[in-house]
């Protein structure tokens, strides 16, 4: 926030993905107390505007699975909270997603303008895409992606959990080298 690149491009947007949002209420608060303690010697200047507000006009703040930040909302600024997948990482909630994130929601009584503006709404603002233009809002739902996977293996094989010995994996690796080199010797 204190550097000069806020300043020197006045229309950049940034997004925070990974992150979480519940700590956001707490920055917000420290970055505004903190200029108005300092701003005089340390000469910043926000054009007038607290840190907080120059916060919400360039980022973007992501969520996986963050109850607190739901709950803080307003304090984040619904206009900069997007919900995201983070699919195929570990920290996805894949292939459960939607129902965690509605019990999420529902357990902090989220109207539907703000779901909206939470899963899609905002996101396409702030990167300037409408993915309807693409595929049609009815056929974009949970339940119709759903049904379009039609019998594509969508379940989760968790493999961060195995442990295989070293001479497992080389042994596969082998095979594997084996069999395209194969290939490649018959063509």
């Amino acid at each position: 926030m204190w550097s000069r690149v806020l300043k020197e491009y006045p229309t950049i947007k940034i997004g925070l993905s990974e992150g979480g949002t519940g700590w956001i209420p707490y920055f917000l608060d420290r970055l505004d107390r903190t200029y108005e303690m300092h701003a005089t010697w340390t000469l910043q200047d926000f054009g007038g505007k607290h840190p907080s507000k120059i916060f919400r006009e360039h980022f973007l703040t992501c969520f996986i699975s963050d109850p607190i930040g739901v709950k803080l909302r307003h304090d984040i600024g619904i206009d900069n909270i997007c919900w995201e997948a983070d699919y195929p990482h570990s920290d996805s909630m894949w292939p459960n997603a939607p129902e965690q994130l509605h019990e999420v929601l529902t357990a902090n009584s989220v109207p539907d303008d703000e779901i909206n503006k939470m899963t899609h709404e905002n996101a396409m603002r702030w990167y300037s895409f409408d993915p309807f233009a693409h595929v049609p809002r009815e056929r974009a739902t949970v339940g119709a992606l759903r049904r379009a996977s039609g019998d594509h293996d969508v379940s989760v094989r968790s493999r961060s959990h195995q442990i295989v010995a070293p001479a497992e994996k080389l042994a596969v690796y082998r095979k594997k080298a084996e069999a395209a080199l194969a290939a490649a010797q018959q063509k």
